[in-house]
């Protein structure tokens, strides 16, 4: 699904070394799996919680055979958008993030030349997504009160640093870098194998990879360039570029 921040341009790069050193029936968990376009490329045993409740209402209500329509008027959107509370969330969720830029309800989506039908797509891209996640664990939290299971292997793709902030069900939050580097060094000391996507971080981790990429989320210039970066707190070392970026985390 077209999500803002997605990581599907990525996941053939990072998918595996996250995975490099998986054992059989180890979980693989996505804290924020957001659009679940990293985790519909792992197999096996996985958990996908985000914090915002209409995108996993979506995929839960997928999962259990729920179609969504093939098609939504711009009054339809923007009476939804207007009235959330009254509308069931699986459908919210489909409809707010089929906006501009995969941002929730940032916009009715429409093609002037006549050319792409938007909604189509929106629904083809579920469908063809639903048989990769239909085993998935879905879960509506904030990552920090998730129950893992010992030993797993956890990819976060937070909210960047500098970039255009989410709004989670139906407002903007401010994410607590600190508190979320903190969890993943207590989290690696549990026997996780933790990862994340981020430009920058602390001293402390590793860039495990690294590419640059054209990028709609700074908050400068449209499409700007931008390197994209897994961070673990162990080296990769058939990374040849892995290093340990030390002071150029600034927020």
């Amino acid at each position: 699904m077209k999500y803002m921040g997605s990581k599907n341009r990525i996941a053939k790069y990072i998918i595996p070394i996250i995975l490099k050193d998986r054992k059989p029936n180890q979980w693989y968990v996505e804290p924020f799996v957001g659009g679940c376009n990293v985790i519909d490329k792992v197999s096996g045993s996985r958990i996908g919680n985000d914090k915002n409740e209409y995108v996993i209402a979506l995929f839960k209500a997928l999962q259990k055979g729920w179609m969504p329509p093939l098609f939504v008027s711009e009054e339809e959107y923007n009476a939804i958008k207007n009235n959330i509370n009254e509308y069931d969330k699986e459908l919210v969720g489909y409809v707010g993030f089929n906006s501009y830029g995969g941002k929730f309800f940032r916009g009715y989506r429409r093609d002037n030349d006549g050319k792409r039908d938007y909604w189509k797509e929106h629904f083809n891209n579920l469908m063809k997504q639903l048989p990769k996640t239909k085993d998935v664990v879905f879960n509506c939290g904030d990552y920090s009160e998730l129950a893992i299971p010992e030993n797993s292997i956890i990819y976060c793709d937070i909210p960047y640093g500098d970039t255009e902030k989410y709004k989670v069900n139906g407002k903007y939050e401010k994410f607590d870098y600190d508190a979320f580097f903190e969890w993943v060094r207590t989290k690696a000391k549990e026997g996780h194998d933790v990862y994340f996507s981020e430009y920058n971080a602390p001293s402390d981790f590793y860039a495990v990879w690294e590419q640059k990429i054209t990028s709609n989320l700074t908050n400068n210039d449209k499409n700007k360039f931008a390197t994209e970066r897994l961070f673990s707190l162990k080296p990769f070392h058939s990374f040849e570029k892995t290093e340990r970026v030390r002071g150029l985390f600034l927020f």
